[in-house]
C-alpha cells in the first residue's frame, strides 16, 4: 500500500448532511498528513447544513485545486441541485479529473446528475432511492449495498454508511490495519462487507 499523502476536497452546500461530511472527516483526520482536507462550495465562506450549523468553505469551485479525492455529500440540499445547470457544470469541471470521486448518500444523485457516473455501478440512500437513482443516463444502480466500489468511484448509502465506505477507502489506500486503527481511534465498530444492507430490504429494494 501506497502512504503518500493525497488531498481531499469536501463538497459543501446549502442543506448538506452534517454526519455525511463529518463521519468521513473524523477518519480522514486521523491520518492529517496522509489526507488533508479541503472544504469547497460554490462560494467561499460560510455555508449551513442541514441541521443548522455553519462551516467555512475554504474555496470556490473556480479557485479551488482539484484534488485527490472528491466527497460529495447528500442531505436535503441535493433535490434542487440535480437541476441546477450552473452547480453541476461547476462540480463537473472541478471533479472530473480528480483520481477518485466518492459520495455519501444522495450525494451519488448529484455525481449523477452532474455526469460524474457514466458507465458506473453506484448506490445511495435507501430511503430516497427511487429519486437517486433516477438521475444519469448510464449508471448501474446497486439496490443492495452498504456502499460500491467501481475502479475510481466509490458510493455509500445514507448517511453512518459513508463512515465505513471511508475507512474501507482508508484501508484500500494506506493498508487495511490502517483504516481499522482509524476506525478504533474513534471506537467505531465498522461494518466491513459492502454488500451488509439490511436498510435496502426494510425499503423493499431486494
Amino acid at each position: 500500500m501506497d502512504r503518500k499523502q493525497r488531498s481531499v476536497g469536501v463538497v459543501l452546500f446549502d442543506g448538506f448532511e452534517l454526519l455525511d461530511v463529518f463521519g468521513p472527516v473524523e477518519l480522514l483526520s486521523r491520518l492529517p498528513e496522509e489526507y488533508p482536507i479541503t472544504y469547497v462550495a460554490p462560494q467561499d465562506g460560510p455555508v449551513r447544513s442541514g441541521q443548522g450549523a455553519e462551516i467555512i468553505a475554504d474555496a470556490s469551485f473556480t479557485d479551488a485545486a482539484t484534488p485527490d479525492i472528491v466527497m460529495v455529500p447528500g442531505g436535503m440540499g441535493t433535490r434542487p441541485l440535480v437541476g441546477d445547470a450552473t452547480f453541476l457544470r461547476q462540480l463537473s469541471h472541478w471533479a472530473t479529473t480528480a483520481p477518485l470521486i466518492t459520495s455519501v448518500c444522495t450525494g451519488s444523485a448529484l455525481l449523477a446528475a452532474a455526469g460524474l457516473l457514466e458507465g458506473y455501478r453506484a448506490t445511495s440512500n435507501k430511503a430516497a432511492f427511487a429519486w437517486a437513482s433516477g438521475h444519469g443516463r448510464d449508471v448501474t444502480w446497486v439496490p443492495r449495498a452498504r456502499w460500491v466500489h467501481d475502479r475510481d468511484r466509490w458510493t455509500s448509502s445514507g448517511v453512518a454508511a459513508g463512515m465505513d465506505m471511508t475507512a474501507a477507502l482508508i484501508g484500500h489506500l494506506s493498508g487495511t490495519e490502517v483504516g481499522a486503527t482509524a476506525a478504533r481511534e474513534i471506537e467505531l465498530e465498522l461494518h466491513t462487507d459492502p454488500d451488509w444492507d439490511p436498510f435496502a430490504a426494510h425499503y423493499g429494494l431486494d
